[in-house]
């Protein structure tokens, strides 16, 4: 191999092994909330709660900080506004997120001393905004005492630490709590009981350091009827099945590697899953497994229905709608137009195109991948001429019984465009006024051809 080749291949494989380092070597992002409150002059264990929450802070901040690649913020909640009354804004970026600032950090910790009033919501919410960008892994540590004093839900600040790319839970430290109180904390993140002593520090340091391997993701195998996951390109919506609220809603999609594409979703919730297939399916009681890959299988096997008619003269196909029903069901699932193709669920069907008169096709077999076409046959024309306006209507027969089709428009002139068949129309006219002299008229319809009739008195 010449030399330049071989410093060539040289200077790529360190690359890639930089390039490998970079990525394993991922930013990580710590932010800090520190409980300030009044309550914080509580004793528990012969100390302030105050005491035990700088003491647990230092352990904390001194053991992450000797990672590399770690950044590190303080936010304060509580620590501005006296109590009483308080204030529930009172939450304070105090230390921004930058290299090097551990020193500081600790210092404004040591300052802080008991205030006001516990806003925990709104606290996280904005903690949100504290983060600079997604790029990197960012989590928050909870320090506190207590529970939420501001009405506010710290399950629903979970969403708002999503939508800035807080994907992994926050680790919430309680001093003191009590097991119902720290319940509330269940949908927020990773609880720990501060009475676990030295245990706490090295559970949350195991937890946050491993943490870019922890991501709960999602997997949803959109099944054919053959159990595999080959359907694809249907939106789902993910339902939070406590509110009945829409929570994500993406649409479907198979990864390069051929498999369904793994997303990444709040796993504190549970789901009902809509696929929005013709007609939709879902599933209920959806939980997921925290830092694992979740698969999510539901079973939506599919195939095509066209519905196809020749660009006959009488037709007006930009106008004709298809009318589909499941066969068991006389609900409408689908209005299709004629000349389309869509993909429905493996079953079968009854489809009424709005013709005139009405075209309808019974069970309709859909079945996997296959296209199923109806041909609607072409509709010819009817012309009407009247000696004077009058009453009556257009009948189908069929059999031995007649079906009515439309009425005739009060005028003396008029066209009407019907499906092949035979039909009788009958006429009376308006200055006559006994049924006796109702005319009757027989006559067929053939595609794409006029068929004349004359009404006189």
């Amino acid at each position: 191999m010449p030399l330049f080749k071989k410093l060539l291949a040289l200077f790529i494989f360190l690359l890639s092994i930089q390039l490998f380092a970079q990525k394993e070597q991922a930013k990580t992002r710590i932010l800090f909330v520190f409980d300030a409150s009044n309550s914080m002059k509580g004793i528990h264990n012969g100390k302030t709660k105050m005491e035990h929450a700088k003491s647990l802070f230092n352990s904390l901040i001194d053991s992450l900080s000797r990672f590399k690649n770690y950044e590190f913020a303080l936010r304060m909640y509580g620590s501005t506004v006296k109590y009483p009354p308080g204030d529930c804004n009172d939450s304070k970026l105090v230390v921004p997120f930058s290299k090097g600032n551990v020193a500081t950090i600790k210092s404004k910790v040591a300052l802080a001393k008991p205030t006001g009033i516990t806003p925990i919501e709104h606290s996280l919410t904005m903690s949100a905004n504290d983060f600079p960008d997604k790029n990197a892994i960012n989590t928050i540590l909870l320090i506190t005492d207590g529970v939420e004093e501001c009405k506010g839900d710290p399950c629903a600040a979970r969403q708002k630490l999503l939508e800035k790319g807080i994907v992994f839970k926050p680790c919430i430290i309680g001093i003191g709590l009590t097991e119902l109180q720290a319940k509330t904390f269940d949908c927020v993140g990773n609880y720990f009981s501060y009475e676990e002593n030295n245990q706490v520090i090295g559970n949350v340091v195991e937890l946050v350091s491993n943490q870019q391997l922890l991501k709960t993701t999602v997997q949803v195998n959109l099944l054919d009827v053959a159990q595999k996951p080959t359907e694809t390109n249907v939106n789902m919506t993910f339902y939070d099945e406590k509110s009945g609220a829409p929570v994500y809603n993406l649409v479907h999609s198979i990864n390069q590697t051929g498999n369904p594409d793994t997303i990444t979703i709040d796993e504190f919730r549970s789901y009902k899953l809509v696929a929005h297939t013709i007609p939709p399916v879902s599933k209920s009681g959806i939980t997921l497994n925290s830092g694992t890959h979740n698969i999510i299988a539901l079973d939506a096997p599919q195939g095509y229905l066209y519905l196809k008619r020749d660009n006959g003269i009488y037709n007006f196909n930009d106008k004709l709608k298809c009318i589909i029903r499941k066969n068991d069901n006389n609900s409408i699932i689908h209005v299709q137009p004629i000349n389309t193709k869509e993909k429905f669920i493996v079953g079968d069907y009854d489809v009424e195109v709005l013709t005139l008169p009405r075209t309808y096709f019974k069970n309709v077999g859909i079945q996997q991948t296959f296209i199923k076409t109806l041909q609607i046959e072409n509709a010819g024309q009817l012309k009407v001429k009247c000696t004077e306006k009058g009453d009556g209507c257009i009948l189908q027969e069929k059999g031995n019984e007649l079906k009515w089709v439309i009425d005739i428009d009060d005028k003396t002139e008029q066209n009407f465009q019907l499906q092949p068949g035979n039909y009788r129309i009958t006429y009376r006219a308006k200055s006559l006024k006994q049924s006796v002299y109702t005319i009757e008229r027989k006559f067929s319809i053939k595609s794409d051809q006029q068929t004349e009739v004359l009404l006189m008195k």
